[in-house]
């Protein structure tokens, strides 16, 4: 199934696609630079285009706009070759790949080895390890619907609070607190969540409890554990939740929060309000580390989303490619090798203008690495 594109990503993918051919070269530093406040990567990588023709993807919602990109920009630099992608959610996308069903499998959380995924993978790649790539940064956005209210801003701890039931009015003193002047109605909150298993609700609710003060009592987890709220299906479905009411909230990744026009808080990590955009989730992603091992290059998001560093907006998704380091066939490892590779280079240019942090040149350099591993 190649999924369809809104008109708004076609815009941005066709713009990006003209931009690559008229340049004729790996280079993906967009001309003129991006007006979002995050600079493309400027690494780039020969492309050994072959194999199959045919990639088959699945997983993450969250970057669906993404990968649209990188399959144009694939289809650029080699001609005749495809990619399909199916946003059916980060636990549909694990399963689909350990199944053996896809090639490449999309996931906003790491493969856990506590559940199984890691020995699953391992064996659908043919006793060898599969690796979690970080492809696709975003912020994720806090964001509301509250007729009158344009402007606001919470803390952590405040959100653990809002998504956990225990601050249920939009005028309950923890909000106004940190929202001097604004005013703020004596409405009831409703909690918009992910009603199905995504990665985006395990990193929300991991930065809820890392960040949140202690206020954050439940699990993390692809499913949503505040016990509040109306669930709704994909990131889409909870976009278009919060749009249709008054005095709904929920998180949602920046590109749906573009797509669909809707407010989203400012973070207070104790450093100061940032707002949600490129500028501060890319100097959040600076200061990321990770605790992956070689190749595999998992992000310590505990200590990303514990952080308080001034301009920066922590509460940022990282997207994994999951893939076999060895085990496929020849044909497939040359294809997925050559996708990734355009993914991370010439598919950089267009992911700033749909919801999306260019990768940092720290990232890419090793991300490179460990594309040219995949044997």
């Amino acid at each position: 199934m190649i999924i369809k594109r809104p008109a708004s990503v076609l815009g941005i993918i066709a713009a990006g696609a003209l931009a690559l051919s008229a340049c004729g070269s790996d280079a993906n530093t967009p001309a003129g630079g991006s007006s979002s406040g995050a600079a493309a990567p400027t690494n780039s990588a020969p492309v050994e285009c072959g194999g199959k023709k045919a990639l088959v993807a699945e997983g993450s919602s969250a970057q669906k706009g993404a990968i649209e990109a990188f399959t144009a920009a694939y289809g650029v630099k080699c001609p005749d070759y495809q990619l399909s992608y199916t946003p059916s959610g980060s636990g549909a996308g694990v399963k689909q790949f350990t199944a053996g069903i896809v090639d490449i499998g999309g996931s906003d959380s790491a493969l856990s080895k506590d559940k199984g995924e890691v020995d699953a993978a391992a064996q659908r790649c043919q006793s060898n390890p599969a690796w979690n790539l970080p492809l696709v940064f975003g912020p994720v956005g806090i964001a509301y619907k509250l007729d009158g209210v344009t402007d606001l801003t919470l803390t952590p701890e405040v959100t653990a609070k809002i998504f956990s039931g225990a601050v249920a009015k939009w005028n309950d003193p923890a909000i106004t607190a940190i929202n001097s002047g604004v005013s703020l109605p004596d409405k009831a909150i409703t909690v918009i969540y992910r009603g199905d298993e995504s990665g985006t609700t395990d990193n929300f609710q991991k930065y809820l409890k890392a960040a949140g003060k202690g206020a954050w009592t439940k699990d993390a987890g692809k499913k949503f554990n505040g016990g509040v709220g109306q669930g709704a299906q994909g990131s889409a479905g909870v976009a278009d939740a919060i749009g249709a009411g008054d005095g709904t909230i929920g998180y949602i990744e920046w590109s749906y929060v573009q797509d669909k026009k809707l407010s989203a808080a400012k973070i207070d990590s104790g450093s100061g309000a940032v707002a949600l955009g490129a500028e501060g989730a890319a100097n959040a992603i600076k200061s990321a580390t990770l605790k992956g091992e070689g190749n595999d290059l998992v992000i310590d998001l505990d200590a990303l989303y514990a952080s308080n560093t001034a301009g920066a907006y922590p509460l940022v998704l990282a997207t994994y490619e999951i893939v076999c380091s060895k085990g496929y066939d020849p044909d497939t490892a040359k294809a997925v090798k050559a996708f990734l590779t355009v993914a991370a280079t010439d598919g950089q240019a267009a992911l700033a203008d749909a919801g999306y942090v260019p990768l940092p040149n720290e990232f890419q350099a090793k991300l490179l690495t460990a594309i040219a591993a995949i044997a």
